[in-house]
């Protein structure tokens, strides 16, 4: 299906550009939420912020379009499931090592 733009009125130009921005961001959710939905709560996962080393915690929550991240040194990050990737459990990684996290309550 072709569209002829150079036929179409301004307002029409309007409503097919936000028609065409709509469609791209319900793509781009769905995208995320595809992604999201390789994780589950409580998986330890790594990701690299911008001017940051590797980080990497585990998934405490579920958000809209992130998700949730508690780093091995007790910060908080919320994270685009595209930027994570599965990481081994440091407490599997080196039995007897295992570290608490405290949450911190509200």
């Amino acid at each position: 299906m072709k569209i002829d733009i150079d036929k179409l009125t301004e307002s029409e130009l309007i409503d097919l550009n936000n028609r065409v921005v709509a469609r791209l961001k319900f793509l781009h959710q769905m995208q995320t939420h595809a992604r999201m939905l390789d994780f589950s709560i409580g998986e330890t996962v790594a990701f690299q912020p911008d001017g940051h080393p590797v980080l990497s915690g585990i998934i405490s929550r579920y958000n809209r379009k992130t998700v949730t991240v508690i780093t091995t040194n007790g910060q908080q990050w919320n994270v685009s499931p595209t930027l994570l990737h599965k990481s081994e459990s440091p407490a599997a990684a080196a039995p007897g090592s295992a570290q608490v996290i405290t949450m911190p309550r509200k």
